[in-house]
């Protein structure tokens, strides 16, 4: 019996397709979504500020020291979870926000109720700016060091264990590497 050629395509498809599904869970942290930005300048920032707050510009993530930039936006209930962490690094190094594809009346009664972390705050109501940060979806920081370079990603809220296992290391390593 002769075995055609086209019957060993749909096993052959299969096992390639298994062996990519087998290899992407052997990943260290298969959670993980690795960015492209890591190393580079930060991309351009909205030119709009959140009502009369200071707008946040490239210059200000070229300053010495290290910094967040955190995409958040009012609507979001993981953003609203993880705002009091926001508030706690405020106190120690300066946090910037982008507020994202929101109302702007909305953004400004969350942070006049809860307290405001961020330094200066760009306005990106059509999202492209999270497009250029290769954001997924709000919330996500940025951990930027002196020279305005992207050192780490964090998607997701600063909260918990994630926070303290995935997010605060990295930030202690980058606070290292400046002194």
């Amino acid at each position: 019996m002769r075995v055609k050629p086209l019957m060993l395509l749909p096993p052959v498809l299969f096992l390639a397709l298994a062996l990519t599904f087998w290899w992407g869970m052997q990943r260290e942290d298969p959670n993980n979504l690795p960015s492209t930005m890591i190393g580079r300048e930060a991309p351009s920032l909205p030119e709009t500020a959140l009502n009369d707050n200071e707008l946040l510009t490239a210059e200000m993530l070229r300053q010495p020291g290290v910094k967040l930039v955190n995409f958040w936006a009012s609507w979001c209930p993981p953003c609203r979870a993880e705002h009091p962490t926001l508030m706690a690094l405020a106190r120690d190094m300066p946090v910037y926000g982008v507020d994202l594809k929101d109302n702007p009346d909305d953004a400004q009664r969350f942070l006049d109720k809860d307290g405001n972390p961020y330094a200066a705050i760009a306005a990106d109501p059509r999202g492209r700016a999270a497009i250029d940060w290769g954001v997924t979806a709000p919330p996500e920081t940025f951990i930027i060091d002196g020279k305005g370079r992207i050192l780490h990603r964090h998607a997701g809220p600063l909260i918990r264990e994630d926070y303290t296992n995935r997010f605060l290391p990295e930030l202690q390593k980058a606070l290292a590497a400046e002194k």
